[in-house]
């Protein structure tokens, strides 16, 4: 199906959630109704937090994960009090978009001081083809993943990062950094919205997408990115993904052929 033939469904899809703007004409002061959009459109959140609801499905926007919506999806907005909001649109006629669905990205430091940058000038903002490079970089698949705020807890956050097979438990961290392990587990879980063992899961799973594209055995896979078993991996993946690794890498190999 043409890409405009398929934005034109999705928007009637939508339609049955309520009525939708024809675009962003109205903002209310604590968020967006249903609306939809002709270009596509890039959202990331460098202060607070907001929801974007699209096709039935909630996304929690951070300082740490932005969303990617492309033309033609109806979507509504839940803004927190504090929230800054950096918006970056491209026109669907002018650029193609590597996704299909309401995408969330990891975001990088490159990416965030990209985007501050942009709402920092005093000069018109156009649509520059690498801004949009740089913003639609990210893996498709990869899992939301935000970033803890906190000094502890981002400290344990960047080793991970560094090295996904630390096998350290919340407990050694904490030692390792004076702090308790209850008060290390309270700040994953408040400034992620996950417990210390679901975020370092994740971080793991993406970590072992590139990997497993690279042609890597998925016991190696397994091993490399921290999971003490294959058959714990597989269990992991096939729960975030809703597929096995093998499978993963099988659709890559089509969507690359």
């Amino acid at each position: 199906m043409a890409e405009t033939g398929l934005r034109s469904v999705r928007a009637e899809e939508t339609r049955a959630e309520g009525a939708i703007m024809a675009d962003d004409d109205f903002i209310a002061e604590g968020g967006h109704p249903l609306h939809v959009h002709e270009f596509h459109e890039f959202l990331h959140v460098p202060v607070g937090r907001i929801v974007v609801t699209a096709l039935g499905r909630d996304y929690e926007l951070s300082a740490s994960v932005a969303l990617w919506i492309p033309a033609g999806i109806a979507h509504s907005a839940r803004f927190g009090a504090d929230s800054v909001i950096a918006v970056e649109s491209f026109g669907a006629d002018r650029f193609e978009l590597p996704y299909q669905d309401v995408t969330t990205i990891n975001v990088t430091d490159a990416q965030r001081r990209l985007v501050l940058g942009r709402m920092r000038s005093t000069r018109a903002q156009e649509e520059d083809p690498e801004v949009f490079a740089a913003l639609s970089a990210g893996h498709r698949n990869c899992l939301p993943l935000p970033q803890p705020t906190s000094h502890t807890a981002g400290a344990v956050a960047r080793e991970l990062a560094r090295t996904p097979s630390d096998p350290r438990t919340a407990t050694e961290w904490a030692e390792n950094l004076y702090t308790s392990s209850t008060s290390l587990r309270r700040a994953f879980r408040a400034e992620t919205g996950m417990a210390f063992s679901e975020w370092r899961t994740r971080l793991r799973l993406n970590h072992s997408l590139g990997l497993l594209e690279q042609g890597q055995l998925v016991s190696s896979v397994a091993a490399r990115v921290g999971f003490v078993s294959t058959n714990g991996y597989i269990l992991a993946f096939r729960r975030h993904f809703g597929q096995t690794p093998g499978a993963y890498i099988r659709s890559s190999l089509d969507r690359s052929a």
